[in-house]
């Protein structure tokens, strides 16, 4: 059975000649079609939500033709969108909320942390036969999450300065009361007891407030991944959906053959694992989820990549994924390449590059990797997603 998938992009609007955030988002969204473009918590905001696909090359030309509307529309009003974690170049706290009854209720509740909400994540949402599977594949699929999260790191700078972490929109989302580990639990019927208890304790009002790395949907039978920054670059989000679906099916798989792993119910190594993530990037060390010791980033996805063989083939994927984790550790995480950029110029330069890659850009080819000057080789049926046309589409 194929697991469709689907995608969730926020992205930032900055403003094009200064690369400084800015409050406009319904001004741009008159100019685009809904629903596929619509609103978030903050004004400098707008979240694109893609159709629903059976591969990888759907998805990408899905989240490639968006970003290509919205460069455009943008471009009109003197502005630029930016799909990272965070920007450079932002406001010490927002007071620019969307005037919504849900979303003012929240900055009436929550303050700084609503007004600071100036962030953007990706969410890649799984098909599960039912929600009683979904909530119990939430425990197998959780250890394998953290490595998600390095590769779309792209966060590293807030209100102008180099926070030291590849990404920092990580640790400003892990100060919701209800951020980070799922936990898991015996089938739906816990999991909502569980969120009755708190929405019932007055900390958070709805189901849409539970904001855990990986969570079912409320409203269609998905596993919703939740724990990844916005990625400049739309064959990010491509790797993540792939290797994603291949760990839902994996865990599936496991559950049906009775094979899933035992929780040990000690989650605070994920959190710490998450904490890595966010620290290193792809540039440093990960939590192995087999062994929880520290290991390279390229070693603990390589292994990864490995043990989701099987569920990559069930999906036609494997030459696709291999091919864009190749390049993700070829070119480094964008947090990696924003400091470079910044290094060389200036924050202005770096959030000119963020843009670049959100519309389409490739990033250069770096001086390290496999081999000097050398990129990994591209398997048949790639070619749609790494060859682009130039900025904004595949060729």
């Amino acid at each position: 059975m194929t697991l469709r998938i689907g995608a969730e992009e926020e992205f930032h609007l900055v403003d094009e000649v200064s690369g400084r955030l800015v409050p406009r988002a319904d001004t741009l969204l008159a100019r685009l079609p809904r629903p596929g473009f619509t609103r978030e918590l903050q004004q400098s905001v707008v979240e694109h939500n893609s159709r629903v696909h059976d591969s990888l090359d759907g998805l990408h030309a899905d989240l490639t033709a968006a970003r290509r509307r919205l460069d455009e529309a943008a471009a009109l009003l003197g502005l630029a969108p930016v799909a990272a974690g965070t920007v450079p170049l932002a406001p010490a706290a927002a007071h620019d909320i969307t005037p919504e009854p849900r979303y003012l209720g929240m900055a009436d509740d929550y303050r700084r942390i609503a007004d600071e909400q100036l962030v953007c994540s990706a969410q890649i949402h799984v098909d599960v036969p039912d929600r009683d599977t979904a909530v119990r594949a939430m425990c197998p699929l959780s250890p394998w999450l953290p490595p998600l999260l390095a590769l779309s790191a792209s966060s590293p700078f807030w209100l102008g300065t180099d926070t030291g972490y590849a990404s920092w929109r990580t640790m400003l989302w892990q100060r919701w009361p209800t951020a980070g580990p799922a936990g898991c639990y015996r089938d739906a019927a816990e999991y909502e007891a569980a969120a009755d208890a708190l929405i019932g304790s007055g900390v958070i009002t709805d189901t849409g407030m539970l904001y855990q790395d990986v969570r079912p949907s409320a409203h269609q039978d998905t596993l919703e991944l939740r724990i990844c920054d916005a990625c400049p670059r739309a064959e990010t989000v491509v790797l993540i959906a792939g290797l994603f679906r291949a760990l839902v099916h994996d865990a599936l798989d496991r559950l049906a053959r009775g094979a899933a792993p035992r929780c040990d119910g000690h989650h605070e190594w994920l959190r710490a694992a998450a904490w890595r993530a966010a620290r290193s990037g792809l540039e440093g060390p990960l939590v192995d989820p087999l062994t929880r010791r520290p290991a390279p980033a390229a070693d603990v996805l390589r292994r990864m990549l490995l043990r989701l063989v099987p569920a990559l083939e069930a999906h036609g994927d494997v030459a696709t994924v291999r091919a864009l984790l190749d390049e993700a550790l070829l070119t480094g995480s964008a947090a990696h390449r924003l400091r470079r950029t910044a290094e060389r110029e200036d924050l202005r330069a770096g959030t000119r590059m963020l843009a670049a890659e959100t519309r389409g850009d490739r990033p250069p080819t770096p001086a390290y990797g496999p081999g000097p000057g050398r990129r990994p080789a591209t398997p048949p049926g790639t070619a749609r997603i790494h060859t682009q046309a130039g900025p904004g589409g595949p060729a």
